[in-house]
């Protein structure tokens, strides 16, 4: 699996940026109250976080990794609790550094995002419970939120650094 893209850069040499590889670096699913739980009549309520963060494994290779944990409860009572770590492997060559940061932060989880929520809705789905679809994620937004709260020009209405997507808490 290799999407890659090549441009120049500004001085002459042939940038290229392509995802190499995904894979689920970690999945965790709990069902601490069933199978009473299977019992309750009253819909459940969902809370859905997300983190992003990856590192450098060599000179031109990059690993992102986008978290998601989902809290499903009914009343005070935790339904399912799934925690998925979507990962993936990034060659990135040439791209000036103004843009590296950009570029892991706002692209590269782009790109893993639809794998995270398939991976969550099977997840799930493995229960015997209803797939839930995660909504879309606009990862610039997150990216530019964290920027803001990092240089002081936003207050941290949100000291995780995770975002919440629209209609994610019922």
């Amino acid at each position: 699996m290799s999407e890659e893209n090549e441009t120049q850069n500004e001085n002459g040499q042939a940038a290229s940026f392509g995802l190499q590889r995904t894979y689920v670096k970690d999945l965790s699913v709990e069902l601490p109250n069933a199978p009473a739980i299977f019992l309750e009549q009253k819909g459940p309520t969902v809370e859905v976080s997300i983190q992003v963060g990856g590192q450098q494994l060599a000179e031109s290779v990059y690993e992102s990794v986008v978290t998601a944990t989902v809290t499903t409860r009914i009343d005070d009572k935790v339904l399912y609790l799934i925690e998925l770590s979507q990962a993936g492997i990034f060659e990135a060559s040439n791209i000036p550094a103004e843009q590296m940061d950009p570029l892991l932060g706002i692209v590269c989880p782009t790109m893993l995002y639809p794998y995270l929520r398939a991976n969550v809705a099977d997840a799930i789905t493995r229960t015997s419970l209803p797939p839930l679809h995660l909504n879309e994620m606009n990862f610039q937004a997150l990216y530019e939120q964290r920027q803001a709260q990092q240089s002081g020009q936003e207050p941290a209405g949100n000291d995780s650094g995770l975002i919440l997507p629209p209609g994610a808490r019922n």
